[in-house]
């Protein structure tokens, strides 16, 4: 959904902490099934499914899936955590649309305070700073801050397209959410593109549900929305 500063620290402050990651993630293990509706012109519906699980080699897989019979989207972060820290280590993105494939892979080298890209087969490096994210991680470093209390605003710096970025968001205030789980309290969180910008971001996080998104929202400059809305989920 979606833009983004400088900031440094050597590799021998950076290796320990991942080094001595937990093991167990300060959020639970999750599937989520979300509805989705898209309005391009025409009414769009199906379901997204999102997850968190363990990997083979200790880390964490947060993962986003969407299929339909014309198109499909399939992106994952592989991370570790330290404490409430997110440090992502690979990153793909992949989409089909009628045949044509979109694909983007990152791999972050913590110890050279770099990431390589490879978009579509044409691969280069860039410089990263400490704590730099990626598209998908980052969502999962502001429910661990919200979840801490802070009350923002939250800047992440995103490693995307060969170039760093950075998404503002702002706490707007709480909301109740009905859904199919039930009613809940929610935190309302819109991303801050600036007073002029047409594009509108609001997600809405659950504290009772440890913060899992339970819904989120865009609206376009054109009035085309785009929108989740948590169906089921399971914990382990």
């Amino acid at each position: 959904m979606s833009s983004f500063i400088k900031a440094l620290l050597t590799s021998a402050f950076l290796i320990p902490a991942i080094t001595n990651a937990n093991t167990s993630p300060p959020v639970l293990p999750f599937t989520a099934v979300y509805s989705s509706q898209w309005n391009a012109g025409i009414a769009l519906k199906g379901e997204v499914e999102r997850s968190l699980s363990s990997t083979p080699d200790g880390q964490w897989l947060f993962r986003t899936y969407a299929s339909a019979l014309i198109a499909s989207i399939d992106e994952k972060s592989t991370v570790v955590f330290n404490n409430s820290e997110v440090t992502p280590q690979k990153y793909h993105y992949k989409k089909l649309v009628l045949g044509k494939k979109r694909e983007a892979k990152l791999a972050f080298d913590w110890a050279n305070m770099s990431v390589k890209n490879d978009v579509d087969d044409k691969p280069w490096k860039m410089d990263i700073p400490a704590k730099a994210q990626d598209k998908l991680s980052y969502q999962l470093q502001m429910r661990l801050d919200l979840k801490a209390g802070k009350k923002g605003p939250f800047s992440y710096k995103i490693a995307d397209g060969g170039r760093l970025k950075e998404y503002d968001f702002k706490i707007i205030g709480e909301e109740k959410i009905q859904s199919p789980l039930g009613e809940f309290d929610t935190i309302k969180v819109e991303m801050d593109r600036g007073p002029k910008a047409a594009r509108k971001t609001y997600i809405w996080y659950a504290p009772k549900l440890d913060y899992m998104i339970i819904k989120l929202k865009q609206i376009e400059g054109d009035g085309k929305t785009y929108a989740l809305q948590l169906k089921s989920m399971e914990t382990f």
